[in-house]
Protein backbone atom coordinates (compact mmCIF):
# COMPACT_ATOMS: atom_id res chain seq x y z
CA UNK A 1 0.00 0.00 0.00
CA UNK A 2 0.81 1.12 0.68
CA UNK A 3 1.81 2.70 3.80
CA UNK A 4 4.97 0.82 3.46
CA UNK A 5 7.89 -0.37 5.56
CA UNK A 6 10.20 2.32 6.68
CA UNK A 7 13.47 2.47 7.98
CA UNK A 8 13.93 1.43 11.54
CA UNK A 9 17.62 2.02 10.98
CA UNK A 10 17.00 5.53 9.71
CA UNK A 11 14.21 6.88 11.92
CA UNK A 12 14.86 8.47 15.31
CA UNK A 13 14.25 6.15 18.24
CA UNK A 14 11.45 8.34 19.56
CA UNK A 15 9.54 7.98 16.32
CA UNK A 16 9.87 4.20 16.29
CA UNK A 17 7.51 3.88 19.25
CA UNK A 18 4.65 5.53 17.35
CA UNK A 19 2.96 3.39 14.73
CA UNK A 20 4.75 0.73 12.76
CA UNK A 21 8.42 1.62 12.14
CA UNK A 22 7.72 5.23 13.09
CA UNK A 23 5.07 5.79 10.43
CA UNK A 24 2.79 7.29 13.08
CA UNK A 25 5.52 9.65 14.27
CA UNK A 26 5.19 13.42 14.36
CA UNK A 27 5.55 15.23 11.04
CA UNK A 28 6.42 18.76 12.18
CA UNK A 29 8.15 20.72 9.45
CA UNK A 30 7.28 18.23 6.69
CA UNK A 31 4.70 18.61 3.96
CA UNK A 32 1.33 16.88 4.37
CA UNK A 33 -0.86 15.34 1.66
CA UNK A 34 -3.55 17.66 0.36
CA UNK A 35 -7.07 16.56 -0.55
CA UNK A 36 -7.82 17.84 -4.04
CA UNK A 37 -4.20 18.02 -5.18
CA UNK A 38 -4.10 16.60 -8.70
CA UNK A 39 -1.31 14.14 -9.38
CA UNK A 40 0.81 15.23 -12.33
CA UNK A 41 2.93 12.93 -14.48
CA UNK A 42 5.73 12.40 -15.19
CA UNK A 43 6.71 14.76 -12.33
CA UNK A 44 4.98 12.70 -9.62
CA UNK A 45 6.86 9.56 -10.64
CA UNK A 46 9.86 11.28 -9.04
CA UNK A 47 10.82 11.95 -5.42
CA UNK A 48 9.03 14.33 -3.05
CA UNK A 49 11.76 15.32 -0.56
CA UNK A 50 9.52 17.73 1.37
CA UNK A 51 7.62 14.66 2.64
CA UNK A 52 9.10 12.42 5.32
CA UNK A 53 8.36 9.00 3.81
CA UNK A 54 8.13 7.62 0.26
CA UNK A 55 8.38 4.29 -1.59
CA UNK A 56 8.42 2.85 -5.10
CA UNK A 57 7.27 -0.78 -4.99
CA UNK A 58 7.06 -3.59 -7.53
CA UNK A 59 5.66 -7.07 -6.93
CA UNK A 60 5.29 -9.64 -9.71
CA UNK A 61 3.55 -12.99 -10.17
CA UNK A 62 5.64 -14.99 -12.62
CA UNK A 63 5.88 -18.51 -13.96
CA UNK A 64 8.22 -20.63 -16.05
CA UNK A 65 7.18 -22.12 -19.42
CA UNK A 66 6.16 -25.32 -17.58
CA UNK A 67 3.95 -23.36 -15.16
CA UNK A 68 6.16 -23.27 -12.05
CA UNK A 69 5.18 -20.12 -10.09
CA UNK A 70 7.55 -17.49 -8.70
CA UNK A 71 7.14 -14.14 -6.99
CA UNK A 72 9.41 -11.11 -7.26
CA UNK A 73 9.76 -7.98 -5.11
CA UNK A 74 11.70 -4.76 -5.81
CA UNK A 75 11.36 -1.82 -3.42
CA UNK A 76 13.05 1.54 -2.97
CA UNK A 77 12.28 3.51 0.21
CA UNK A 78 13.16 7.13 0.97
CA UNK A 79 13.08 8.59 4.49
CA UNK A 80 13.91 12.22 5.31
CA UNK A 81 15.40 13.49 8.55
CA UNK A 82 14.55 17.04 7.42
CA UNK A 83 12.34 18.42 4.62
CA UNK A 84 15.07 19.44 2.20
CA UNK A 85 17.17 17.91 -0.55
CA UNK A 86 20.80 18.95 -0.83
CA UNK A 87 23.90 17.59 -2.50
CA UNK A 88 26.75 16.11 -0.50
CA UNK A 89 27.06 14.21 2.73
CA UNK A 90 24.85 16.63 4.67
CA UNK A 91 21.77 15.50 2.73
CA UNK A 92 18.98 14.47 5.15
CA UNK A 93 17.56 11.99 2.61
CA UNK A 94 18.12 8.31 3.47
CA UNK A 95 17.41 5.35 1.17
CA UNK A 96 16.71 1.64 1.61
CA UNK A 97 16.26 -1.07 -1.03
CA UNK A 98 14.59 -4.46 -0.56
CA UNK A 99 14.51 -7.26 -3.14
CA UNK A 100 13.26 -10.84 -3.02
CA UNK A 101 12.46 -13.90 -5.14
CA UNK A 102 9.99 -16.47 -3.83
CA UNK A 103 9.03 -19.95 -5.01
CA UNK A 104 6.90 -22.60 -3.32
CA UNK A 105 10.07 -24.02 -1.72
CA UNK A 106 12.48 -21.07 -1.32
CA UNK A 107 12.48 -17.41 -0.31
CA UNK A 108 15.58 -15.33 -1.11
CA UNK A 109 15.76 -11.71 0.07
CA UNK A 110 18.29 -8.93 0.60
CA UNK A 111 18.58 -5.20 1.27
CA UNK A 112 20.73 -2.14 0.47
CA UNK A 113 21.20 1.06 2.50
CA UNK A 114 22.30 4.39 1.04
CA UNK A 115 22.71 8.09 1.76
CA UNK A 116 21.16 10.78 -0.39
CA UNK A 117 23.10 13.64 -1.93
CA UNK A 118 26.03 11.59 -3.22
CA UNK A 119 24.45 9.78 -6.20
CA UNK A 120 24.27 6.39 -4.48
CA UNK A 121 20.46 6.29 -4.68
CA UNK A 122 17.67 8.42 -6.09
CA UNK A 123 14.75 8.77 -8.48
CA UNK A 124 14.44 10.87 -11.66
CA UNK A 125 10.97 11.25 -13.22
CA UNK A 126 11.73 11.66 -16.95
CA UNK A 127 13.23 9.61 -18.37
CA UNK A 128 12.31 7.50 -15.37
CA UNK A 129 15.10 6.02 -13.29
CA UNK A 130 15.04 4.74 -9.70
CA UNK A 131 18.23 3.23 -8.30
CA UNK A 132 20.21 2.21 -5.27
CA UNK A 133 23.78 1.10 -5.98
CA UNK A 134 23.52 -1.16 -9.05
CA UNK A 135 19.80 -1.94 -8.62
CA UNK A 136 17.71 -0.18 -11.27
CA UNK A 137 14.15 0.44 -12.43
CA UNK A 138 14.45 2.57 -15.54
CA UNK A 139 13.12 3.27 -19.00
CA UNK A 140 12.47 5.95 -21.63
CA UNK A 141 9.01 6.46 -20.15
CA UNK A 142 6.91 4.85 -17.45
CA UNK A 143 5.18 2.43 -19.84
CA UNK A 144 8.40 0.60 -20.78
CA UNK A 145 10.78 -0.23 -17.93
CA UNK A 146 13.57 -2.62 -17.04
CA UNK A 147 14.01 -3.89 -13.48
CA UNK A 148 17.12 -5.39 -11.91
CA UNK A 149 18.45 -6.32 -8.48
CA UNK A 150 20.98 -8.73 -6.98
CA UNK A 151 21.78 -10.36 -3.67
CA UNK A 152 24.08 -13.06 -2.29
CA UNK A 153 21.86 -15.90 -3.59
CA UNK A 154 19.97 -14.40 -6.52
CA UNK A 155 19.64 -11.70 -9.13
CA UNK A 156 17.10 -10.83 -11.80
CA UNK A 157 16.54 -8.74 -14.91
CA UNK A 158 12.92 -8.19 -15.94
CA UNK A 159 11.15 -5.97 -18.47
CA UNK A 160 7.84 -4.28 -17.58
CA UNK A 161 5.34 -3.17 -20.24
CA UNK A 162 2.19 -1.25 -19.25
CA UNK A 163 -1.05 -2.62 -20.72
CA UNK A 164 -3.44 -0.21 -18.98
CA UNK A 165 -3.64 3.17 -17.25
CA UNK A 166 -2.29 4.43 -13.96
CA UNK A 167 -4.76 4.09 -11.08
CA UNK A 168 -5.20 6.82 -8.42
CA UNK A 169 -6.40 5.37 -5.10
CA UNK A 170 -8.84 6.98 -2.71
CA UNK A 171 -9.94 10.44 -3.82
CA UNK A 172 -7.96 10.94 -7.05
CA UNK A 173 -4.77 9.80 -5.33
CA UNK A 174 -5.50 11.14 -1.82
CA UNK A 175 -5.56 7.93 0.24
CA UNK A 176 -6.93 8.13 3.80
CA UNK A 177 -5.38 5.69 6.27
CA UNK A 178 -7.23 6.27 9.55
CA UNK A 179 -10.43 7.58 11.08
CA UNK A 180 -8.38 10.52 12.35
CA UNK A 181 -7.56 11.49 8.78
CA UNK A 182 -3.93 10.45 8.29
CA UNK A 183 -3.35 10.11 4.56
CA UNK A 184 -0.89 9.69 1.72
CA UNK A 185 -0.70 10.38 -1.98
CA UNK A 186 -0.93 6.95 -3.60
CA UNK A 187 -1.19 5.62 -7.14
CA UNK A 188 -0.48 2.30 -8.87
CA UNK A 189 0.32 0.81 -12.24
CA UNK A 190 -1.35 -2.63 -11.84
CA UNK A 191 -1.31 -3.49 -15.56
CA UNK A 192 2.35 -4.32 -16.20
CA UNK A 193 3.24 -7.48 -18.08
CA UNK A 194 6.62 -8.87 -17.04
CA UNK A 195 9.23 -11.04 -18.73
CA UNK A 196 12.82 -11.85 -17.85
CA UNK A 197 15.34 -14.09 -16.09
CA UNK A 198 15.80 -15.07 -12.46
CA UNK A 199 19.34 -16.16 -11.57
CA UNK A 200 19.02 -18.62 -8.68
CA UNK A 201 21.38 -21.12 -7.00
CA UNK A 202 19.97 -23.87 -9.24
CA UNK A 203 20.64 -21.81 -12.39
CA UNK A 204 18.87 -19.28 -14.63
CA UNK A 205 15.08 -19.43 -14.84
CA UNK A 206 13.10 -17.78 -17.67
CA UNK A 207 9.80 -16.33 -16.42
CA UNK A 208 6.85 -14.26 -17.57
CA UNK A 209 3.69 -12.94 -15.95
CA UNK A 210 2.27 -9.75 -14.49
CA UNK A 211 3.56 -7.02 -12.16
CA UNK A 212 2.01 -4.38 -9.91
CA UNK A 213 3.74 -1.05 -9.14
CA UNK A 214 2.88 1.22 -6.19
CA UNK A 215 4.17 4.71 -5.44
CA UNK A 216 3.20 6.41 -2.20
CA UNK A 217 4.39 9.40 -0.21
CA UNK A 218 3.39 11.02 3.06
CA UNK A 219 4.77 12.39 6.30
CA UNK A 220 2.50 10.67 8.83
CA UNK A 221 0.50 7.92 7.08
CA UNK A 222 -0.52 6.11 10.29
CA UNK A 223 -2.08 7.21 13.54
CA UNK A 224 -0.10 6.60 16.71
CA UNK A 225 -2.52 3.78 17.68
CA UNK A 226 -2.05 1.72 14.51
CA UNK A 227 0.34 -1.20 14.85
CA UNK A 228 0.60 -2.60 11.32
CA UNK A 229 -1.32 -3.59 8.22
CA UNK A 230 -2.40 -6.43 5.94
CA UNK A 231 -2.24 -5.34 2.29
CA UNK A 232 -3.54 -7.35 -0.67
CA UNK A 233 -3.06 -6.75 -4.40
CA UNK A 234 -5.15 -9.32 -6.28
CA UNK A 235 -5.54 -9.87 -10.03
CA UNK A 236 -8.49 -11.96 -11.18
CA UNK A 237 -8.91 -14.07 -14.31
CA UNK A 238 -11.77 -11.76 -15.33
CA UNK A 239 -9.25 -8.92 -15.78
CA UNK A 240 -10.53 -7.03 -12.70
CA UNK A 241 -8.17 -6.21 -9.84
CA UNK A 242 -8.53 -5.51 -6.13
CA UNK A 243 -6.25 -3.56 -3.84
CA UNK A 244 -7.36 -3.77 -0.23
CA UNK A 245 -5.80 -3.09 3.14
CA UNK A 246 -6.70 -3.14 6.79
CA UNK A 247 -4.75 -1.14 9.36
CA UNK A 248 -4.75 -2.86 12.74
CA UNK A 249 -5.09 -1.28 16.19
CA UNK A 250 -4.24 -3.01 19.44
CA UNK A 251 -7.27 -1.84 21.42
CA UNK A 252 -9.91 -1.14 18.74
CA UNK A 253 -11.22 -2.13 15.36
CA UNK A 254 -8.92 -1.02 12.57
CA UNK A 255 -9.47 0.96 9.38
CA UNK A 256 -9.96 -0.61 5.96
CA UNK A 257 -10.09 0.54 2.36
CA UNK A 258 -10.36 -1.14 -1.05
CA UNK A 259 -9.94 -0.08 -4.67
CA UNK A 260 -11.96 -2.14 -7.12
CA UNK A 261 -10.24 -1.78 -10.52
CA UNK A 262 -12.18 -2.73 -13.65
CA UNK A 263 -10.32 -4.28 -16.61
CA UNK A 264 -10.24 -0.86 -18.31
CA UNK A 265 -8.69 0.77 -15.22
CA UNK A 266 -11.83 2.46 -13.89
CA UNK A 267 -11.62 2.61 -10.08
CA UNK A 268 -14.38 2.33 -7.48
CA UNK A 269 -13.25 3.19 -3.92
CA UNK A 270 -14.72 1.47 -0.85
CA UNK A 271 -14.12 2.85 2.65
CA UNK A 272 -14.58 0.47 5.60
CA UNK A 273 -16.06 -2.26 3.35
CA UNK A 274 -13.02 -4.49 2.79
CA UNK A 275 -12.87 -7.53 5.09
CA UNK A 276 -9.90 -9.84 5.71
CA UNK A 277 -10.12 -12.64 8.27
CA UNK A 278 -7.13 -14.90 9.12
CA UNK A 279 -7.86 -18.61 8.63
CA UNK A 280 -4.44 -20.14 9.32
CA UNK A 281 -1.19 -18.97 10.91
CA UNK A 282 2.39 -20.24 10.97
CA UNK A 283 5.22 -19.63 13.44
CA UNK A 284 8.04 -17.62 11.85
CA UNK A 285 10.95 -16.60 14.09
CA UNK A 286 8.63 -17.07 17.07
CA UNK A 287 5.94 -14.83 15.55
CA UNK A 288 2.48 -16.08 14.57
CA UNK A 289 1.77 -14.82 11.05
CA UNK A 290 -1.46 -15.44 9.04
CA UNK A 291 -0.80 -17.14 5.70
CA UNK A 292 -4.36 -18.06 4.65
CA UNK A 293 -7.15 -15.50 4.62
CA UNK A 294 -10.85 -15.11 3.88
CA UNK A 295 -11.16 -11.86 1.90
CA UNK A 296 -14.49 -10.22 1.16
CA UNK A 297 -15.73 -7.14 -0.66
CA UNK A 298 -19.50 -7.70 -0.66
CA UNK A 299 -20.32 -4.75 -2.93
CA UNK A 300 -18.43 -6.45 -5.79
CA UNK A 301 -19.44 -10.03 -4.91
CA UNK A 302 -15.93 -10.94 -3.75
CA UNK A 303 -15.70 -13.83 -1.28
CA UNK A 304 -12.34 -15.52 -1.80
CA UNK A 305 -9.68 -17.49 -0.01
CA UNK A 306 -6.18 -16.07 -0.33
CA UNK A 307 -3.32 -18.48 0.39
CA UNK A 308 0.44 -17.95 0.45
CA UNK A 309 2.48 -19.74 -2.20
CA UNK A 310 5.22 -20.06 0.42
CA UNK A 311 4.24 -19.62 4.07
CA UNK A 312 7.88 -18.86 4.94
CA UNK A 313 8.14 -15.62 2.91
CA UNK A 314 9.41 -13.71 5.92
CA UNK A 315 11.81 -10.82 5.21
CA UNK A 316 14.10 -10.71 8.24
CA UNK A 317 15.24 -7.22 7.30
CA UNK A 318 14.98 -3.75 8.83
CA UNK A 319 12.23 -3.96 9.94
CA UNK A 320 11.04 -7.57 9.55
CA UNK A 321 7.78 -8.24 7.68
CA UNK A 322 6.03 -10.85 5.53
CA UNK A 323 5.80 -10.35 1.75
CA UNK A 324 5.01 -12.98 -0.84
CA UNK A 325 2.89 -14.24 -3.73
CA UNK A 326 -0.58 -15.66 -3.11
CA UNK A 327 -3.20 -17.69 -4.94
CA UNK A 328 -6.90 -16.75 -5.00
CA UNK A 329 -9.90 -19.11 -5.11
CA UNK A 330 -13.64 -18.85 -4.47
CA UNK A 331 -15.98 -16.34 -6.07
CA UNK A 332 -13.01 -15.07 -8.11
CA UNK A 333 -9.90 -16.96 -9.24
CA UNK A 334 -6.49 -15.39 -9.64
CA UNK A 335 -3.19 -14.52 -8.00
CA UNK A 336 -1.54 -11.61 -6.29
CA UNK A 337 0.68 -10.42 -3.46
CA UNK A 338 0.25 -10.06 0.29
CA UNK A 339 2.21 -7.86 2.67
CA UNK A 340 1.87 -8.03 6.46
CA UNK A 341 3.62 -5.76 8.94
CA UNK A 342 3.63 -5.16 12.67
CA UNK A 343 3.34 -8.79 13.80
CA UNK A 344 5.43 -9.47 16.88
Amino acid sequence: MNARILLLLCLPAAAQAQGFAGLGGAAEGFALPERGRALSFPADHGAHPAFRIEWWYVTANLETPDGTPYGLQWTLFRSALAPRDTRGWDSPQLWLGHAAVTSAETHHYTQRLARGGIGQAGVEPAPFEAWIDDWRMAGPDFDDLTLSASGPEFSYEVTLDAQGPLVRHGEAGFSVKSAEGQASHYYSQPFFTARGTLHLPEGPVEVSGSAWFDHEWSSQPLSDRQTGWDWFSLSFESGAKLMGFQLREAEAAGYSYASWIAPDGALTPYVEAFEAEPLETVDLDGIEVPVRWAVRLPQEGVAVEVEALNAGAWNALSPPYWEGPVTVSGSHVGEGYLEMTGYE
